[in-house]
């Protein structure tokens, strides 16, 4: 279902799978839309979060009031608190008029926050103050704050404990979201379902197509990293392109006629493999100087790889080098051997794109690492330039 704002949801979103985990999600579910709790949404990216949250707001009281959406992924602050609390003009650059935030917009109504995780800590105050009161305070605004009845959904793919832990989300947010804990299990661990979804999308795309039992079972064999996202476009791409009105296990694509053979690009074979590196870092399965830095020197991990693991932490990190310390489990004391060793190996990424800047503040957290000239002499001193405190 498309994602929309402030529309109002009537009739909740038709649920596909008889499987006990979707069973077992749509209780918890109906037991949530029966009170007014804040709710956390969990699982992989094309679960179905956000259909779980229309879902809940569909089936409660609030069901005829708004139901209105933010992604914490795709809007950055000061935008994203503009979008969420509104602002005056001339608040920040861009502020041209006033603006009602959707919190407000939301009034009686429910909004869901999607990619939560990926919040500011500013931003993750601001909710946390909002959860505790209730009450919109616009950008720039003087006046009293307005008390609005909103009911909060959040959503994310990330283990917020784990970055709780690490210090890159507040453990008191945390705690406020997950009065009502859905998790949403991946498609490979309700493959019971995948038939019953291959049906629904045949019915949408109107054609008179069938999948043989042959083909079935193998694509309830197939693993899904993208859930149900990658099902329905898979199985769109059969109906319209295989030519045929019955599917067999030949028109299927090499990875799901073939065990065990996974055919991607290169570019998301690496891809895959910084997501891998970085979900093992931060869970501590896999120790960044015990195990990551050992499969870099024998060039088992590239510099690309290597960077795109820092990307994903300084994008959790709000751009922040330090943080990244407790973020990959390691000690206070390796934050400049982590320095000298990116620049020693000419691994740095450039942290100010992910840095939430504030209005009318100059850049001047901006980090800059010494760009040694020999590498050599790069691993054997130990200085190296410090970022700044906000870094």
């Amino acid at each position: 279902m498309p994602r929309a704002t402030g529309d109002t949801a009537t009739l909740p979103p038709i649920m596909v799978g008889t499987s006990a985990a979707i069973r077992e999600v749509l209780v918890l579910a109906d037991r949530a839309a029966a009170g007014h709790a804040t709710v956390l949404l969990t699982g992989e990216s094309g679960t179905g979060k956000d259909l779980i949250a229309r879902y809940i707001h569909a089936r409660s009281s609030r069901a005829a009031r708004p139901f209105v959406t933010v992604n914490c992924a795709v809007v950055k602050d000061p935008l994203l608190e503009s979008d969420c609390f509104g602002h005056i003009k001339g608040s920040f650059v861009g502020a041209q008029r006033d603006a009602v935030g959707k919190l407000e917009l939301a009034d009686s109504g429910a909004i869901l926050i999607d990619e939560i995780s990926c919040a500011s800590m500013r931003m993750q105050v601001r909710l946390l103050e909002f959860l505790e009161t209730g009450e919109v305070q616009p950008l720039g605004a003087s006046g009293p704050p307005r008390r609005v009845d909103v009911r909060l959904i959040a959503a994310t793919n990330a283990n917020l404990t784990l970055l709780a832990h690490s210090g890159v989300f507040r453990e008191d947010l945390l705690y406020r979201l997950r009065v009502a804990h859905i998790h949403l299990p991946a498609l490979r661990d309700r493959p019971d379902d995948v038939a019953a979804f291959v049906a629904h999308t045949i019915q949408r795309t109107g054609r008179a197509v069938r999948f043989s039992d042959q083909a079935l079972a193998l694509l309830a064999g197939y693993h899904w990293p993208g859930n149900v996202r990658e099902l329905q476009t898979t199985v769109e791409q059969l109906v319209w392109m295989a030519g045929v009105s019955v599917i067999d296990v030949q028109h299927l694509p090499a990875p799901f006629r073939t065990p065990g053979l996974r055919v991607v690009s290169m570019v998301e074979r690496r891809r895959q493999l910084a997501d891998d590196l970085y979900a093992g870092v931060i869970a501590r399965t896999i120790s960044f100087w015990g195990e990551l830095y050992p499969l870099f020197l024998s060039r088992d991990v590239t510099r690309h790889d290597l960077r795109e693991v820092l990307r994903r932490g300084l994008r959790t990190t709000s751009g922040s080098y330090r943080a990244l310390i407790p973020l990959f489990g390691m000690e206070p004391h390796d934050y400049k051997r982590l320095l000298n060793f990116l620049a020693a190996h000419d691994c740095n990424v450039d942290p100010r794109p992910f840095r939430k800047r504030t209005t009318g503040t100059a850049d001047r957290g901006s980090f800059t690492m010494a760009m040694l000239e020999n590498p050599r002499k790069a691993s054997s001193e130990s200085s190296v330039e410090r970022p700044s405190a906000e870094s």
